[in-house]
């Protein structure tokens, strides 16, 4: 009989020495400087001694009274972003497909090694969903990844109420009424899904309630933010535009706007699209913009002057709370079609208006156009780190002919369905510094949790093997992977590409840490450059 870990309770974690160096001298400072600012406005207002100050402390006055103001200005974006989900449900069939694509996901007999040789292979099993024992392996692993999106309690714990408000969530992205409320087209979902569940489970999930135990339901549950000081946010600007500054002036990089997107290009002169190497285009992830990519950019735009260089630009995981479009992050077909549309725009592919569809959530952004790469015109090379996999996604979903090579560093689009990203990230209590850090630096920033915990979407962020094009021709595709990554469960990801014969392509370091291959001298870093400088002409 094969051993149930989804039956493990979580261990308990002690407070790491990290932790408390990273809580009081980064965090704690900067969230107490806000009360020391009212604190210092209150009492100089209330004695009186603002009459008396002398220019120095007139001016810390000032700061501090500005610090005030935005405290208040902070609290009411964060109201705003408390508020429900703005997006209503999606396409029922394709999240049903969704559905079923990841109850199939390692249901199949695929070896996790992979073969000798790259060989095709299923990108979703075409297998029926049949009643699995209860300790078959399979559906012991099943068990055990989606008891993530219960905050990883023990399987027998969660409860079939429990069960139903997350399918309803995934379904419906709603809260779950009384179920003599749900209409009979709702309820044969429901039901149908809960049946599919429990077959890949192995299990009959337990009638009742458990109400210590809730399912994690991103775009319903309560935005979990943290305020941070004007002083913060103005430093970073203020590096981040110091830094585009400097690459306009040293490497010639345009500063562009085309409807609503945002982003820098490097044009070479005497750039040829029938004879040089492919442009590349950069999708940056969540954290604090050019501040924190500068090193890639920066080698980017010195290593490779023979082709253009684009860096696609979003302020709402770049921390500018200052930008008009910070807590209006585009939908799939938003940033897809007006990416395309860019690219086609500075000449690097050619676009067709297929027939016309109905179009349903999105209106006119949803009308399909399909790419079109003519014999002059090669397509682009797409990178894209962490959270910008979500779009280099969407490119591939939407325009897989634009994107000839793919280039995915530490990719969270993959296996998302399994909840790993979503429970690191955003729900699993701070235990180390670099936990603390990314909680509250990056995760619990207004912009950052408005896009994830109000405009998710997993069915749209969720890539699948057979959507990538050349996924096992390592000239063409790569995956970059670390061990130690505190976000991605990176052995489960390895696994899901290794399974369906991606080897030669999958870069991985034991000792990896999420971003660690973007810093200047390490493997993962040579390793992309290297990738980039192979020959890129289109045969």
């Amino acid at each position: 009989m094969a051993y149930d870990i989804a039956e493990i309770p979580l261990p308990s974690r002690n407070y790491t020495f990290s932790y408390y160096i990273v809580l009081v001298c980064l965090v704690a400072p900067l969230w107490s400087s806000v009360l020391a600012s009212w604190a210092f406005v209150i009492h100089s207002l209330w004695s009186g001694r603002i009459w008396t100050f002398a220019w120095p402390h007139k001016f810390v006055f000032a700061v501090t009274l500005c610090e005030v103001f935005f405290s208040v200005y902070h609290y009411h974006l964060s109201q705003h972003v408390s508020g429900p989900t703005p997006h209503g449900p999606g396409e029922l069939i394709e999240i049903q497909a969704a559905y079923s694509r990841l109850l199939k996901a390692g249901l199949a007999s695929l070896p996790e090694a992979g073969d000798d040789e790259e060989s095709d292979r299923p990108g979703s099993p075409e297998e029926v969903i049949t009643q699995l024992d209860h300790d078959d392996p399979r559906a012991i692993d099943f068990r055990n990844s989606l008891r993530t999106w219960f905050s990883k309690a023990p399987w027998s714990s969660i409860k079939l109420r429990e069960v139903q408000k997350w399918l309803y969530w995934s379904i419906f992205n709603a809260d779950l009424p009384p179920l003599d409320k749900i209409s009979h087209s709702q309820r044969t979902v429901l039901d149908e899904a809960l049946g599919l569940l429990q077959k890949r489970s192995g299990s009959i999930i337990q009638e009742g309630s458990n109400p210590t135990i809730q399912p994690i339901r991103l775009t319903l549950d309560r935005v979990n933010t943290h305020w941070r000081p004007l002083t913060y946010y103005t430093a970073i600007n203020s590096v981040n535009w110091f830094l585009r500054t400097l690459y306009k002036t040293k490497w010639k990089v345009l500063h562009g706007h085309y409807d609503g997107l945002e982003y820098l290009v490097r044009l070479p002169k005497h750039w040829d699209p029938t004879a040089d190497p492919r442009p590349i285009v950069f999708i940056h992830g969540l954290g604090l913009g050019f501040l924190q990519y500068n090193h890639l950019i920066t080698h980017l735009l010195k290593t490779f002057v023979d082709r253009p260089v684009l860096i696609l630009l979003q302020p709402q995981i770049s921390q500018n709370i200052f930008h008009p479009q910070f807590l209006k992050p585009m939908t799939k077909y938003q940033m897809a079609n007006r990416l395309a549309r860019l690219m086609e725009k500075l000449g690097w592919v050619f676009l067709y208006q297929s027939p016309k569809r109905e179009s349903s959530g999105e209106h006119e952004e949803e009308k399909e156009i399909t790419s079109l790469i003519v014999e002059r015109n090669k397509g682009v090379t797409m990178i894209s780190h962490s959270n910008g996999s979500y779009i280099h996604a969407w490119m591939l979903k939407i325009y897989p002919s634009i994107v000839s090579r793919s280039c995915f560093v530490d990719p969270v689009t993959f296996c998302s369905w399994e909840g790993d990203v979503c429970y690191n990230f955003i729900y699993r209590p701070c235990r180390t510094g670099i936990e603390l850090l990314m909680r509250y630096f990056v995760g619990t920033e207004i912009g950052v949790a408005n896009l994830l915990q109000r405009h998710f979407d997993w069915v749209s962020n969720s890539l699948w093997y057979d959507e990538i094009p050349n996924a096992q021709d390592p000239s063409k595709t790569l995956f970059l992977l670390g061990g130690k990554d505190d976000i991605i469960c990176s052995e489960r990801v390895k696994r899901y590409l290794t399974s369906h014969g991606v080897r030669k392509g999958l870069w991985y370091d034991p000792k990896g840490k999420h971003g660690q291959a973007l810093v200047s001298g390490s493997d993962g870093h040579a390793k992309i450059l290297g990738w980039l400088k192979e020959l890129d002409i289109a045969k």
